[in-house]
């Protein structure tokens, strides 16, 4: 029994509310189950100076955690002076995720910054930023073919995240803390819509895997991958 009483396939409530601020070109909150993203996605209309005159966009993306995101407090990294290595790891799976799913041609020269916040974390944080994100940068390209900018679509498919991994020696899908903090494995799974994979992170964190354990994990990830990506379609619709 999990300690949420789900089954082992079994996704948290998935809710995803879109134009949740008045400024960014593209903005969802994203809740999947007790936790909780705020992605906004920003259109810079130069890209980065490495690609001048490329004729290439880029997509990147920003990571960070309320102070009260979790339990106890955390210190706010502005204050340290430096952001932590797990933040910048975060941040940089989060832009690579995003970019595999973007025709950075169809994007022209520019560039679109996605921000995750997190106000409160239960587990998946990074899983929940990329889903979120893309919702995000949808919502930004959205608003560069309506102003005719671009004249493609550059997302060439969704993109979404989900944690899947060996809990009391069963494989579960979409674990929250309290499974992520006793996991004896520990994956997450970055597919697109049509189940491409484009980062799998997987680890032994109490106990070594099996290939089938890992392949049951993979088809849990599937299912959860189909689940958020409905709920994707759901709130661009």
């Amino acid at each position: 029994m999990r300690p949420s009483g789900r089954n082992l396939s079994e996704m948290r409530p998935i809710s995803i509310e879109t134009g949740v601020t008045k400024h960014a070109e593209g903005s969802c909150l994203i809740k999947v189950g007790d936790t909780h993203v705020l992605c906004t996605a920003t259109i810079e209309d130069r890209a980065p100076s490495f690609l001048k005159g490329s004729g290439l966009g880029w997509v990147t993306a920003e990571y960070g955690m309320l102070p009260r995101a979790t339990n106890s407090r955390n210190r706010r990294e502005a204050a340290a002076g430096k952001q932590s290595g797990r933040t910048q790891e975060i941040q940089r799976l989060i832009g690579r995720s995003l970019r595999a799913g973007v025709d950075r041609v169809a994007l022209g020269e520019r560039q679109i910054v996605v921000d995750c916040d997190v106000i409160q974390a239960d587990g998946g944080t990074r899983c929940a930023s990329i889903t979120g994100g893309w919702v995000a940068l949808r919502l930004a390209v959205n608003k560069l073919l309506k102003a005719g900018l671009i004249t493609s679509d550059p997302l060439v498919d969704h993109v979404a995240a989900v944690s899947c991994g060996i809990y009391a020696g069963q494989p579960v899908c979409d674990l929250d803390y309290a499974e992520d903090s006793e996991a004896g494995t520990d994956g997450n799974f970055i597919m697109t819509g049509s189940r491409k994979l484009i980062e799998v992170q997987m680890s032994a964190e109490g106990a070594t895997f099996s290939r089938d354990q890992m392949n049951q994990l993979m088809d849990l990830a599937e299912a959860g991958i189909d689940a958020l990506v409905a709920a994707q379609k759901a709130a661009v619709a």
